[in-house]
């Protein structure tokens, strides 16, 4: 994909990358000098391991990268998203595109003080499929009543993942939830053991499969007595997210202080949304 130009702004657009040791900062790494639009102004992780070598990038430290750069991009753990978006609102500067999963309403409040000061892409998917997928299931959670249509979201995953549901299975869930008029928190079912009952009218199911190196299997049922709906989405490469995540930073670069996800990146977002 190829991101949007830059009014304006000298190419190639500098970009940090935070968590640089683990798999997504590599694969972000990669998606940056595959471009022509921008380059890898630095790069860093945890402090201890400042100084050594990652895919010929010497690690920084966080008040270095953040100096450099025009765009930080940011596949870390909340707590290190957080100390990242903290440092970059003190500073006004510059632009981040956060991607962590798993973190908690505290965190992403944070995170949102943050935007305040400083243009921030957060999103728990950065696959162009993935967030097309969340507008289908929008409209079609919309078109189709609570009363007959369950909802179950399925999610699979390598056997390293640590959260669970993914965040992208919550996010796909609080699409459906929020097009019905209601609360993710209020209407998941997420353990189902023992005689739990029988389902509840407009709850919006999970169910978990953890494995091997599978990066990411999505899939949101509609369930009528006598007709299924599957909308489902695979990722076959972990690049697709770094590419995502280097559009959303293309996009960002201009723009003024606020939390931003990939529905604005794409066009997606309802006018008034």
């Amino acid at each position: 994909m190829s991101g949007p130009e830059i009014k304006g702004r000298p190419a190639p657009l500098k970009i940090g990358v935070a968590g640089a040791l683990g798999h997504m900062g590599r694969a972000v790494i990669a998606a940056v000098e595959a471009r022509q639009d921008a380059g890898v102004a630095a790069v860093f992780d945890q402090p201890a391991h400042a100084g050594e070598i990652v895919d010929g990038h010497r690690l920084s430290g966080l008040d270095a990268v953040l100096a450099t750069s025009d765009v930080v991009i940011d596949f870390t753990t909340p707590k290190a998203s957080e100390a990242l978006a903290r440092r970059a609102a003190e500073r006004g500067s510059p632009a981040l595109v956060i991607g962590y999963t798993g973190g908690s309403a505290d965190d992403d409040k944070l995170i949102a003080e943050a935007a305040t000061r400083v243009a921030i892409v957060r999103s728990r998917n950065f696959s162009l499929g993935v967030n097309l997928l969340r507008g289908l299931v929008d409209q079609v959670a919309r078109r189709l009543p609570a009363d007959d249509w369950d909802i179950e979201v399925f999610e699979a995953h390598h056997r390293r993942k640590v959260d669970a549901p993914s965040g992208t299975a919550l996010m796909l869930g609080e699409a459906a939830a929020q097009a019905r008029g209601g609360k993710l928190e209020q209407l998941a079912e997420r353990g189902r053991d023992t005689q739990v009952g029988a389902r509840a009218k407009g709850a919006i199911g999970f169910s978990v499969m953890r494995g091997g190196g599978l990066v990411g299997e999505h899939s949101v049922s509609f369930i009528a007595e006598d007709e299924i709906i599957t909308l489902s989405h695979s990722a076959r490469d972990r690049s697709l997210f770094a590419k995502g995540a280097l559009a959303a930073a293309l996009w960002v670069a201009d723009k003024p202080p606020g939390l931003y996800d990939m529905q604005d990146v794409l066009g997606l977002k309802p006018a008034g949304a």
